[in-house]
């Protein structure tokens, strides 16, 4: 199988036992038969192309798509799932932390992202000065489409700038 079609081929194998299972209406898998499980099949799909293909780039995206989907799931699934800011430093500290173990680079940022969400988490009363994150949170909630479109220009704008500095 060739390594750019790793990832087409498993997203779309995940995709279509998504959409055959839907329309077979099995009791059982009903609870899945929601956008966060097309955000599972998408993270579980750059996982898999990462591992298979030995591309570890990807590994961060899947982690994250695998791991928001999970969490998006469990909020609207079920009643016990914690609705917390702390759960999202969680995810992306351990993606890094899984991207780390197979390219060595984001270990630190992980880990410290990892612990401040289970400080979040787990702390029955946070300090004063853990104000400012509770502000940021929110401010995230509000302005996160802008903050999607400015950090898609910049990734545009060092594509350009890299491609610049091949060429000279």
């Amino acid at each position: 199988m060739r390594r750019q079609n790793t990832f087409t081929g498993f997203l779309l194998i995940g995709l279509g036992a998504y959409f055959l299972l839907r329309q077979l209406h099995i009791p059982l898998l009903t609870d899945f038969y929601s956008w966060p499980t097309i955000l599972m099949i998408i993270g579980i799909s750059f996982l898999l192309h990462s591992y298979i293909t030995n591309e570890f780039h990807n590994i961060f995206a899947g982690a994250v798509l695998l791991g928001f989907g999970i969490h998006f799931h469990g909020l609207t699934t079920y009643r016990f799932w914690l609705d917390h800011w702390g759960v999202y430093p969680l995810i992306i500290g351990s993606a890094f932390v899984l991207r780390s173990n197979k390219t060595k680079q984001g270990l630190v940022p992980g880990l410290l992202l990892v612990v401040l969400g289970l400080f979040a988490l787990f702390s029955p009363v946070n300090p004063g000065w853990f104000h400012w994150v509770y502000q940021l949170f929110a401010l995230i909630e509000q302005f996160w489409p802008l903050a999607l479109v400015i950090i898609g220009l910049f990734l545009l704008k060092n594509k350009k700038n890299t491609k610049n500095k091949r060429n000279k």
